[in-house]
């Protein structure tokens, strides 16, 4: 626990078999609860797991990045989470950021807390291929131009979030695929959240998992749909349905409470 709130680390797992380990033990001992989600792995992913002692939840078939987060989040939220902080179990964001990315919502500093790997300058050191490097900073240009924020990036798939941030949102309408995360964020923007950001040193290796071309043309297609969409529900010209909330801003304890997550199978 941090300041009475109780922490509850999320792993999105697709096979992570290589890396779990590593990953988990570095996870802090503050962190009440570490539930991994196995998105019909074809490893030993969901065995070791349970040889680590976490909490397993194994999807029946694949059900995409953004279907295996939903889970998590809706596992976490049964298990009495205050604070949510979703982790790749692939070993490329620290584990060890952990507790202070979970500490700044403990103390009430912010609604969600995002790992950067721009901030430092430490990414294409780390080994992010370059192209995903300038996709990277094009597409954030672009989002905090449309949504007038100042992110570093928004691209990050390491983050916390208050238990009133995840419950505020229509998580169910979001996509099951790789643009979930950045949908999850316009959300946050167009809610009026507080959104800190803390440097992340990343790791790219053969081990770490990456989306090859195809799938990283279609998430930068969604990305700028996501941000076109976010603009229209601010202006009034229409409402897709994962805007389709009050964009309130967040106060303690005045937070509206959209449906509820799918039961976690």
């Amino acid at each position: 626990m941090i300041n009475d709130k109780r922490v509850v680390a999320v792993l999105p797992a697709y096979n992570a078999e290589k890396t779990l380990q590593r990953t988990v033990q570095e996870i802090p001992s503050t962190v009440d609860a570490c539930i991994l989600v196995d998105d019909h792995s074809t490893d030993s992913t969901a065995e070791l797991a349970h040889e680590l002692g976490l909490q397993v939840h194994v999807h029946d078939r694949n059900r995409g990045y953004g279907g295996n987060q939903k889970t998590c989040y809706a596992a976490a939220l049964d298990a009495g989470a205050d604070i949510v902080v979703m982790l790749h179990p692939d070993y490329q964001y620290s584990p060890l950021l952990v507790e202070p990315m979970a500490s700044m919502i403990a103390f009430g500093v912010y609604d969600i807390v995002l790992g950067s790997r721009i901030l430092g300058g430490g990414a294409l050191a780390g080994g992010m291929p370059r192209h995903k490097y300038i996709a990277n900073r094009v597409l954030t240009l672009i989002q905090n131009l449309a949504l007038g924020s100042k992110l570093s990036e928004y691209h990050t798939g390491f983050r916390a979030y208050s238990r009133e941030m995840l419950l505020s949102l229509p998580l169910n309408a979001n996509s099951d695929d790789f643009v979930f995360d950045n949908q999850v964020l316009a959300q946050c923007i167009y809610l009026g959240a507080r959104i800190g950001e803390v440097s992340c040193p990343t790791r790219y290796f053969p081990e770490a998992s990456s989306i090859n071309l195809r799938r990283s043309t279609i998430y930068g297609l969604g990305v700028l749909q996501t941000t076109a969409d976010c603009v229209a529900a601010r202006l009034g010209l229409y409402r897709k349905p994962i805007f389709d909330f009050p964009p309130l801003q967040l106060k303690p304890g005045s937070m509206t409470v959209s449906e509820p997550l799918k039961e976690v199978q």
